[in-house]
């Protein structure tokens, strides 16, 4: 059976040098940051990427360059291996079904897996895939699994500040004023391939709150079968809030102390550039046991 090449994008919160020891491929994402392509993880690090925000700059995402794929797809395969590849949700960037008409070109050695992800539940996916490959599952039959579980998680958003969704045009200036008039802090959700509005509080406390009440909820009811087969597992994410995230890590331990809390990542920089820094997530998702 041909050997099994992981690679995924910098969307999955996976850095290069973690990719290094997990043996798998990361595509960094492009940015253009006041006219300037950066790439994430090589040439611009989470820091400077927030110190850009924070002062004003024009920031924007984009796809990575056909070339980019293809040339690590080719090299990949010049040993006989075949491709799992994982990138960001189709419903929030084009690179998923550019990787996918690219993939038809390739005979089926490359499986392009479109299972709506992204961020720590991307990160997910790609460590199933790789437990996957592990058992000397074929590309084809990874793909698959990924796609019967690709709704198999849930994340829960909470925002410090509406100003990059006003910025981004995703919230209206009026909408944005009596916002931060009243001091509301949206907690967001991203189930499948959107990025919606779940609840507003006004405190981080409540926010909080809120979050660990929805994550108990789908443990309790979506995801009750796989809690009891010991298949969920918690994740936390932030954006440039390294502190207030490893505090909120430690209070999902202790609240659910039957499921492992699996890791504490930053966001995307392609989902911060939208909601800005301090911001806070939790994900649960299912994982291969």
């Amino acid at each position: 059976m041909a050997n099994v090449q992981i690679v995924t994008d910098s969307n999955s919160g996976i850095t290069q040098a973690e990719a290094k020891k997990l043996g798998i491929f990361v595509i960094p994402m492009p940015f253009l940051i006041n006219g300037e392509e950066h790439f994430e993880d090589i040439d611009l690090t989470q820091d400077e990427f927030y110190e850009h925000l924070k002062g004003d700059a024009q920031v924007s995402t984009s796809q990575p360059a056909v070339t980019s794929v293809t040339e690590l797809w080719e090299k990949l395969l010049a040993d006989g291996s075949e491709i799992v590849h994982i990138p960001m949700s189709s419903g929030l960037s084009e690179s998923c079904h550019t990787a996918e008409t690219l993939a038809k070109e390739y005979g089926g050695r490359v499986q392009v897996v479109d299972n709506q992800r992204i961020s720590i539940t991307q990160k997910a996916s790609v460590t199933d895939a790789l437990e996957l490959a592990r058992r000397g599952l074929s590309a084809a039959e990874i793909k698959d699994y990924l796609i019967k579980t690709k709704f198999d998680s849930s994340i829960y958003i909470s925002l410090d500040t509406l100003k990059y969704l006003k910025k981004g045009g995703r919230l209206t200036p009026a909408a944005a004023l009596v916002g931060t008039l009243f001091r509301i802090k949206p907690v967001l959700q991203i189930q499948g391939e959107k990025l919606d509005a779940f609840k507003k509080v006004h405190t981080l406390k409540q926010a909080k709150e809120t979050m660990v009440n929805a994550i108990r909820h789908d443990l309790e009811t979506r995801f009750a079968e796989y809690v009891k087969a010991g298949e969920m597992t918690i994740a936390v994410a932030h954006t440039a809030n390294y502190e207030e995230a490893e505090h909120f890590r430690e209070e999902l331990a202790a609240t659910f102390p039957h499921i492992p809390v699996t890791y504490c990542d930053p966001l995307s920089l392609s989902v911060s550039c939208h909601i800005g820094p301090g911001a806070l997530a939790v994900a649960c998702s299912r994982v291969v046991k």
